[in-house]
């Protein structure tokens, strides 16, 4: 299956929307960590409209810095690079040592089960309906990459990463049609497709159903993603939807991030704004073009056999 998929795809067309997708959601990010915990008439007597990355916000940071959704997700990306594969206590690991960092931002239920991990080694947690939050759908872009050419595979480790901070039917659903979404508009999927994995979603969790949107844009991962949807299918470009997405305010930074991470596989690399990539971290920058390349080199759609799943 992944040999007939990686021949009728265009390697190079993959990586660059790839390449949007990951990059994209660190734009999301850093643009809406500045109005994350406005409310919407707040962002306009501030900004009139917020379309730049300037930084600032609740956690003061530099133009250009991201967050914990990045930062995760960076986090996703080098567990694969040092198993060459996946390990749930790999990442884990990795979430560890980033947060004795003493990052700037880390959501609370996040905080939680990396600090579990830390001091009792318990590797995951039981089911919560406290953990519907967005922390584990933000941080999709590495595994929708890893998995890229085998969906069962996607479902399963989108899971699996879900499951070692947040474990709620609402939060994995909401990871597997991100990772879904990521990777059918990577393989060039047109909207009504993508809409139709969201019908999917929809059906089987109704909360989800996001037609007469109220304007919600909590770290509820159901108003995340009605949020989302709302902007990415009534918008027309990927800067369009991102600063629709991040002046309705509220968690500005996830649902920017997943915003990002799906209209940038959608519209591609190069629609993505020269101004907002200048300004993004280099580090970061550097860093995530180094992943995309090393993920999908692993993923089913392109990988050598015996080598994606890793230990």
């Amino acid at each position: 299956m992944a040999e007939a998929l990686s021949a009728v795809f265009d390697r190079q067309d993959v990586v660059q929307r790839a390449r949007g997708a990951f990059l994209g959601m660190a734009l999301g990010d850093a643009l809406g960590a500045t109005t994350e915990f406005l409310l919407p008439g707040e962002i306009r007597y501030r900004h009139k409209v917020h379309n730049r990355i300037t930084g600032g916000g609740w956690l003061n940071l530099k133009a250009g810095e991201v967050t914990d959704d990045t930062q995760m997700s960076l986090c996703i990306g080098r567990a694969i690079d040092e198993t060459g594969g996946w390990s749930a206590r790999c990442v884990m690991e990795h979430f560890a040592r980033w947060l004795k960092t003493k990052p700037v931002d880390v959501g609370a239920t996040c905080r939680r089960s990396i600090s579990r991990y830390i001091l009792k080694q318990e590797l995951g947690k039981e089911y919560s309906d406290w953990d519907a939050g967005n922390g584990a759908a933000m941080r999709m872009a590495p595994v929708a990459l890893f998995t890229l050419g085998n969906e069962a595979l996607l479902a399963r480790l989108a899971v699996e990463q879900a499951h070692l901070t947040h474990n709620n039917r609402l939060s994995d659903a909401a990871c597997i049609t991100i990772g879904r979404l990521v990777q059918q508009a990577i393989l060039g999927a047109d909207r009504p497709a993508l809409h139709g994995i969201v019908r999917e979603l929809i059906a089987a969790h109704p909360k989800f159903q996001y037609h007469n949107y109220r304007g919600g844009a909590s770290a509820y991962v159901v108003e995340t993603l009605q949020t989302v949807f709302h902007y990415f299918f009534g918008t027309a470009n990927f800067e369009e939807c991102l600063v629709a997405v991040v002046n309705q305010g509220g968690d500005a930074d996830t649902t920017g991030a997943i915003a990002g991470m799906i209209a940038g596989a959608f519209y591609g690399l190069e629609a993505l704004p020269k101004k907002w990539l200048k300004v993004l971290d280099p580090k970061v920058r550097d860093e995530i073009d180094g992943q995309v390349v090393r993920l999908l080199d692993l993923a089913p759609i392109f990988h050598r056999p015996g080598t994606a799943e890793g230990r």
